[in-house]
């Protein structure tokens, strides 16, 4: 059993800045690619920003602005988010490619984590 928690979601004001959490725990052998991604009300689910072992890549829409990290030794995963604007109001969701051992990586999600960016 793999479960993915994100944490660290909330109400913000235009131009402040939140720091979102994502912990992977279970049965986790190795973890490949993890990734953050979005989705606003009515809107599909979008790509935020992806870690892979050589290089992390980021939306245009959020690039200067936010900045995504790993801790491997703690399965975790963090998007710094700086100079929040409105249309970055969404749900935030993290994904990461993971083999437990068993068969082959698959991806797993978490339950999300609402952002609000409002005056």
């Amino acid at each position: 059993q793999v479960q993915l928690v994100e944490s660290g979601g909330g109400l913000v004001q235009p131009g402040g800045s939140l720091r979102l959490s994502c912990a992977a725990s279970g049965s986790i052998f190795s973890i490949n690619a993890m990734g953050w991604y979005r989705q606003a009300p009515g809107k599909q689910r979008e790509l935020v920003a992806v870690i892979t072992s050589s290089s992390t890549n980021y939306a245009d829409s959020v690039k200067g602005r936010f900045t995504a990290s790993r801790d491997n030794g703690k399965n975790t995963m963090y998007l710094q988010m700086d100079s929040l604007k409105p249309e970055d109001t969404a749900v935030y969701y993290c994904n990461a490619d993971i083999f437990t051992g068993w068969g082959k990586p698959r991806g797993y999600w978490g339950q999300g984590t609402p952002v609000t960016v409002s005056s």
